[in-house]
């Protein structure tokens, strides 16, 4: 963090520094807490008992091809009614109501035990990871750097025509905090021009990088046309989760954070990361919802 520069207060992680691996910056751990959740208690369904039966059985073959200890729970449904977004207590900027600033969350609320995967960046693409995501029919939320996607756009192109959303995470990843309001725009609206031209559509969704965030990053997403910001409030590895709230648990609603890494970084591959993340989220009995299904 460079001296001089106005700092937001965010949540406090524990113990991961404001996410994003190993280079990010901390957040001011005064500010705790989760997101109020506007939802009556958890209800632990069954989510297989509405599941086909051959789409339940093609998925338990998948995930004891793939090495997990039960077969996932199968993606909730789009619920009827779009639970109401606003941001996380603490996380707010000066006159974010009053400017109509996109929100800016850790967790959706929902009163069903379903958790969201999102993944950054784009700088392993691992075909293995795909094939995993498919077979088990997995629902998770991609936010990409033009700098790391370059090199293999068609690699997010074939995510996208399996379903996956693709959002912005800038186009060459800096901290946002205390940049000009210029500078954050070229790359907050940059991005959406390359996943406009690349794969037709304008996010709504943009995830800053590191988690860091200021006044003006909002009113330049919000100036390109993003909607939502949503953090997270759990990061998985291969290896570890680490959580921002002090009780190191999961909550329904929950928004979980990975990124594309292999081996060259990690003690291990995606597949592993996602076998870590999928055995926690289904022995604690919660699905793996799509993000954008509750915005």
């Amino acid at each position: 963090m460079r001296a001089g520069v106005a700092v937001l207060t965010l949540g406090a992680l524990t113990p991961l520094a404001a996410g994003c691996g190993k280079d990010s910056t901390a957040p001011d751990p005064a500010a705790g807490g989760r997101q109020p959740l506007a939802a009556p208690p958890a209800r632990d369904r069954d989510s297989h008992a509405t599941e086909p039966r051959a789409a339940h059985a093609a998925r338990a073959a998948a995930a004891k091809r793939w090495g997990l200890e039960q077969v996932p729970r199968a993606a909730p449904p789009a619920p009827g009614k779009k639970p109401r977004i606003t941001t996380r207590e603490g996380f707010e900027v000066d006159g974010h109501r009053r400017l109509g600033l996109p929100p800016v969350f850790t967790t959706v609320p929902t009163d069903e035990k379903v958790v969201f995967l999102t993944i950054d960046d784009g700088a392993e693409k691992d075909p293995a990871f795909l094939r995993m995501m498919s077979e088990l029919k997995i629902p998770y939320t991609a936010f990409l750097s033009d700098y790391v996607i370059k090199d293999d756009y068609g690699y997010f192109e074939e995510m996208r025509d399996r379903g996956v959303g693709l959002n912005n995470h800038t186009l060459n990843h800096p901290p946002l905090r205390g940049l000009s309001y210029a500078r954050q725009k070229r790359e907050i609206c940059g991005m959406q021009d390359v996943v406009e031209e690349r794969y037709g559509h304008r996010p709504v969704l943009f995830r800053p990088p590191f988690g860091t965030y200021d006044k003006n990053t909002l009113r330049a997403a919000k100036s390109c046309g993003v909607e939502y910001v949503p953090l997270w409030n759990e990061e998985v590895f291969v290896d570890r989760w680490d959580y921002r709230e002090g009780d190191g648990e999961l909550h329904p609603g929950d928004i979980v954070l990975t990124h594309f890494r292999g081996r060259n970084e990690w003690k291990g591959t995606m597949p592993d990361m996602i076998r870590r993340f999928l055995d926690k989220v289904t022995a604690e009995g919660y699905a793996v919802g799509r993000l954008e299904d509750y915005l």
